[in-house]
């Protein structure tokens, strides 16, 4: 198991040109968090906040980001969760796991953009520094039976 690593965040308007590792830059206005691969790999990572993406859990002092972020496209294909500014290391997946997961994000977003206003998902408060917004929840995590937090 990979040793524990301990993140800063950053509210910003725009990610800085350089990105630094051990950070996590969270634009509300751009719907983004941005931060390099907690592998070390040094490849950037790209999380946007959407209700069929992630979703930014700000509790006025630490970041969470939900669901676990892997990067599968990355060679290094590390899997890991974000919570509390902390990396919490991940099993890593098959390549059926990861394509079972993609076919099901693609069914979650078309499901999500057909129902348009109509969507059936529970709202959740999400907090931010400067305001708080209604934001719809993510679609069901399936996967959550077979890999627990």
């Amino acid at each position: 198991m990979k040793q524990e690593k301990t993140l800063a965040h950053e509210f910003v308007e725009f990610v800085p040109d350089v990105v630094e590792e051990g950070r996590l830059y969270v634009s509300i206005e751009y719907a983004t968090v941005v931060h390099k691969c907690c592998c070390g790999c040094a490849k950037e990572v790209v999380t946007p906040l959407s209700p069929t993406d992630w979703k930014l859990i700000f509790n006025g002092k630490t970041i969470s980001l939900d669901p676990s972020i892997g990067n599968w496209s990355f060679p290094c294909r590390s899997h890991y969760w974000i919570r509390n500014n902390k990396v919490k290391w991940a099993g890593q997946w098959t390549q059926n796991q990861i394509d079972a997961n993609s076919a099901h994000d693609r069914w979650a977003k078309e499901r999500y953009f057909a129902a348009g206003d109509e969507a059936d998902e529970p709202a959740v408060l999400a907090q931010t520094p400067e305001k708080a917004q209604p934001m719809p929840a993510r679609g069901h995590a399936w996967w959550k039976k077979w890999w627990p937090r």
